[in-house]
């Protein structure tokens, strides 16, 4: 088997032939020998028992053993590479460029505030704000910590619990003085209802009261949206109701634009009820990750802003 070196530079010499498209290329990349990479890329092959790349006269194609041990290989290499990085700026100051990930909504009006604050307060870091729905992946995306309203944070990351999102079921009083205010949880199925857009929900409410009892309601409306921009924006036109997070609609609750119902009942939703910040293990006491952590600690806790008005 290949020495614990030679295995870390072979691997390496891989990836970078699959990169580069031939081993002439890599070698250039990794400057050393073609016949050096050759080597390299042999010894991997005869360790593992099978041939890795399908050779010809033009390029060089991934077997599909080598297309499973390319995605494993990355995966190895920025593990280490991240360890690295971790040992070598332990005790250090925040340095570098550090990457976060948000929803669109919520980065948008809660963390791209705090990158001019963190900046200001480290002056050899730069910040990089990624906002997007979707499910981004902490390794491939090269991301250092992700928010997410989550039921279930990912197994391979650390997760830590942030802040309680919560909703409430509202309208707006022009809403409610043509329509009537509905008196029990079942009465909103007479009345037009947002939802978002999400494979999993449906067209349905459940809500839960104080004493454990859930009631679920059938809801309906004659347009929807995947955008919880969208659904405020159809409510505040006197549209119908939805059950909204407080950290977008709390100004108009404030302002009395909007009007809530059933107090008393808390909404389930498939997305969960608290904010995570995730990070992979090997960025736990890296400074960058560590001081934008205790901004976020600060800034929600022990009330977040949209609760504070």
């Amino acid at each position: 088997m290949i020495d614990n070196v030679a295995w870390l530079g072979s691997w390496d010499s891989f990836v970078k032939v699959v990169e580069s498209g031939s081993m002439a290329a890599a070698a250039r990349r990794l400057d050393c020998t073609r016949a050096q990479v050759s080597k390299q890329i042999a010894e991997l092959e005869r360790a593992f028992g099978v041939r890795l790349f399908e050779r010809s006269t033009r390029k060089l194609n991934l077997t599909p053993s080598g297309e499973v041990f390319h995605q494993h290989a990355l995966r190895a290499l920025e593990a280490i590479h991240g360890a690295e990085v971790a040992v070598r700026n332990l005790g250090d100051a925040p340095r570098g460029v550090l990457r976060v990930s948000a929803s669109i909504t919520f980065g948008r009006m809660y963390i791209a505030p705090l990158l001019p604050q963190v900046v200001a307060k480290y002056p050899e870091l730069s910040c990089e704000l990624v906002l997007t729905d979707a499910l981004v992946d902490l390794v491939e995306d090269n991301i250092d910590l992700a928010l997410r309203l989550t039921k279930a944070p990912p197994e391979d990351a650390v997760a830590r619990k942030l802040v309680h999102m919560k909703r409430v079921i509202c309208g707006t009083p022009a809403y409610f003085a043509a329509r009537g205010e509905p008196r029990t949880p079942h009465d909103l199925a007479h009345h037009t209802c947002f939802s978002l857009m999400l494979p999993d929900d449906g067209r349905v409410w459940r809500l839960i009261d104080g004493a454990g009892e859930e009631f679920t309601i059938p809801v309906s409306s004659k347009f929807n949206f995947n955008n919880v921009d969208c659904i405020l924006d159809a409510v505040l036109a006197g549209h119908g109701l939805a059950i909204l997070p407080t950290y977008l609609c709390g100004p108009a609750l404030a302002h009395g634009t909007l009007k809530t119902v059933f107090d008393d009942l808390e909404p389930i939703s498939s997305i969960g009820r608290y904010l995570y910040a995730c990070y992979t293990p090997n960025r736990v006491r890296v400074p960058k990750v560590r001081v934008f952590l205790a901004e976020l600690e600060e800034t929600f806790n022990p009330v977040p802003p949209w609760e504070k008005a």
